[in-house]
């Protein structure tokens, strides 16, 4: 017990083990029984992350901590996208928006809904902070419209594809907002984004954890960024049976950007349902708002200057459903956001969209 080094423990051996295996895998191809292992060791490791990025955040307090794991997930997911892009498949071309839409689906919907249902069970209808969460929101809102909805209705190409110059527009705008949206929630307005009592006054970040050493949280933060590279190493690995699964399935091709999502965005949904679950609900709200912020605002930005050399047709535009259910997403998110304090029935609701949208994704 006492005697087991502190290094020597689940959320350390996954990604070690991980990281091993993305080595000795990588550039091959694995037989069935070692893509079965090496998916549990991917699904350890995004175990291992949401710890690891748990203790930052008890560290650095709030709304540091929700921004750590957002960023690193997001640079991940770059990396994942433009790996993919590399391939020789004919989706590429859509990858990128397919992939990008679906983080923002399941972050307003999916991360949302999951907390308010896990929050307004256990404590019937937690407070939120309201002028956190609307900015949140509201940036949110703006960026999506501006990289995935403007190019379905420019004329200066063909297609759902802005010209050069407004790509570069896009991706400064994107950047920039994302940024100024940090600089708000960590410096200028911070007690926005703080939790709140019931009598909506901010709630001291770390009132519920002991705060752990520098040496703990610099040991948590190597394993972290250990631990979501795997992911996502592994995950390229398992691509091809993840595109042969969704093939055999019968599924759009399109479906996989929606796999990518949801296997990117596992850690923090699995972070925002534990701290719903401890009467944190706007830590839950702080980590999907941000998430979406930065799977696009960090996104677009790194994907525009790829195409300077990627030879792909970058295709951001959204189709008719998607227009609308991005549309019913953030008119649905205002509502919940409007009293201040949140229940499951709005968790329901939130989950049923993206139900909805992982259902139309499929069935088109």
């Amino acid at each position: 017990m006492s005697s087991v080094a502190p290094l020597v423990r689940w959320h350390t051996v996954f990604p070690t083990l991980a990281l091993i295996g993305l080595i000795l895998g990588w550039g091959t191809k694995p037989p069935a029984l070692a893509l079965a292992a090496l998916a549990v060791l991917l699904g350890g490791s995004v175990l291992a992350a949401v710890h690891h990025a748990e203790v930052i955040a008890a560290r650095v307090g709030e709304p540091f901590g929700s921004l750590v794991l957002a960023v690193a997930v997001t640079v991940i997911e770059v990396g994942l996208i433009i790996m993919l892009m590399l391939s020789s498949a004919a989706t590429t071309s859509s990858l990128a928006r397919d992939t990008v839409f679906a983080a923002v689906m399941i972050t307003l919907n999916g991360i949302v809904g999951l907390s308010l249902v896990v929050g307004g069970f256990k404590f019937g209808a937690p407070r939120l902070n309201e002028s956190g969460s609307a900015t949140g929101l509201a940036t949110t809102a703006t960026i999506a419209v501006l990289a995935l909805v403007v190019p379905s209705f420019t004329t200066s190409e063909p297609g759902p594809v802005f010209s050069g110059v407004q790509l570069a527009f896009a991706a400064v705008a994107s950047l920039l907002l994302w940024g100024l949206y940090v600089f708000t929630q960590t410096v200028r307005h911070r007690d926005f984004f703080l939790p709140v009592d019931d009598d909506g006054r901010p709630i001291s970040e770390n009132v519920h954890a002991e705060t752990p050493t520098l040496k703990a949280a610099l040991t948590s933060l190597g394993f972290l960024l250990g631990a979501l590279v795997a992911v996502v190493g592994l995950a390229k690995i398992l691509s091809p049976a993840i595109e042969g699964g969704v093939a055999g399935a019968g599924l759009p091709a399109s479906f996989v950007g929606v796999v990518i999502a949801l296997l990117v965005l596992l850690p923090e949904t699995l972070a925002a349902a534990r701290n719903a679950a401890r009467n944190r609900l706007q830590i839950s709200l702080n980590l999907a708002y941000g998430s979406a912020l930065a799977s696009i605002g960090l996104t677009i930005p790194v994907l525009a200057l790829a195409t300077l050399w990627l030879p792909v047709r970058l295709e951001l535009g959204l189709g008719p459903v998607h227009l609308v259910l991005l549309a019913l997403s953030v008119v649905v998110s205002t509502l919940t956001l409007f009293t201040g304090r949140a229940t499951r029935m709005e968790g329901a609701v939130h989950l049923a969209i993206l139900a909805a949208y992982v259902f139309l994704s499929a069935v088109p």
